[in-house]
């Protein structure tokens, strides 16, 4: 047995006597993400861990516009695991942004993977620049969602008006945004999330079809001077889409599951092990959860602060969380 595997094994066993308390009949809503993106599926599959491994739960996997909404959610008690940005769990334990100071105990159990911001189009369109948008039909994501925040910020880092220099702007889901490039309704659309993702692989799967995924790195010092270290600068390859011929050179933002600081410790570790001992069929409902590592435990980044029995875990398991 390797040192990790006595580590996980040690984390499990000492956390069995106090899981017991929680072996009782109890509800679990997990707060995922639009179906177009990665945090739906990921999300159904936790759920059905957890419900296997918690005797009396029934957890289910919730459809919501995205990372902002499931931290209002959890905020009002109403989701009790969420996926979401740190951008957004920053937000909400601030207070700031769309929590118009109403500050929610977010906390971070566990850090997954990165989410890439996409700018989409398509070759037809001749965008090939952040500064090409300018008096373009754009969609900027769902109301509350993770996109429309990040999207709002990198417009502003580009030096655009998203009141001014748009000869329109939708806000829509990202297989709507594929649907309303399609029919010529909009030119462009801003979507974060792991990579491949199913809206933007259908559209470049489009016969006649040609994506164009819009780089925008330089902007990396001016929006990380306005909204701190939450983002940072990061290549998706070129073949991760049908017919992506280039890599794209874009800006990124962590993704972490988050509860809030009155869950149980004893169910965040139970959450934990289950999911832990269950990361090699998670990487198989999406690539992305390969990235679901102990070496991207290293902070709950920029200002989340950890759950305490999540910190505890994750020492237990060998990672260095600062």
């Amino acid at each position: 047995m390797s040192n990790l595997s006595r580590r996980a094994t040690l984390a499990t066993a000492l956390a069995l006597p106090a899981l017991a308390a929680h072996a009782q009949a109890s509800q679990m809503s997990i707060a995922t993400g639009t179906t177009g993106g990665v945090y739906y599926p990921l999300g159904g599959a936790l759920a059905n861990y957890l419900t296997r491994g918690i005797p009396g739960l029934s957890a289910t996997a919730e459809v919501t516009a995205g990372s902002t909404a499931n931290f209002q959610l959890l905020g009002a008690n109403r989701a009790q695991l969420v996926f979401g940005q740190v951008d957004a769990a920053v937000d909400s334990v601030r207070g700031a942004g769309q929590f118009r100071g109403r500050v929610v105990p977010s906390r971070a159990i566990a850090v997954l993977y990165t989410n890439r911001m996409q700018v989409v189009t398509t070759a037809d369109r001749n965008i090939r620049s952040m500064a090409d948008l300018r008096g373009k039909r754009i969609s900027t994501g769902a109301p509350q969602s993770a996109t429309e925040l990040f999207a709002s910020r990198l417009i502003e880092a580009a030096g655009l008006n998203l009141a001014t220099d748009f000869r329109g702007r939708e806000r829509l889901s990202p297989a709507e945004s594929t649907a309303a490039i399609r029919d010529g309704k909009i030119d462009a659309y801003f979507f974060v999330s792991g990579v491949p993702t199913s809206a933007i692989t259908d559209l470049a799967a489009t016969p006649g079809t040609t994506l164009v995924l819009v780089d925008h790195d330089q902007y990396a010092e001016r929006i990380i001077a306005t909204h701190g270290p939450v983002y940072f600068p990061e290549v998706i390859p070129a073949g991760v889409y049908p017919g992506q011929t280039a890599p794209n050179r874009q800006l990124s933002v962590a993704n972490i599951l988050a509860m809030r600081e009155d869950a149980p410790p004893a169910l965040v570790t139970q959450v934990l092990n289950i999911l832990w001992q269950n990361r090699e069929d998670w990487a198989r409902v999406h690539a992305e959860a390969r990235n679901f590592t102990l070496d991207v435990q290293k902070t709950a980044a920029a200002g989340v602060p950890w759950h305490p029995a999540a910190e505890a875990f994750w020492t237990a398991a060998g990672a260095r969380l600062a």
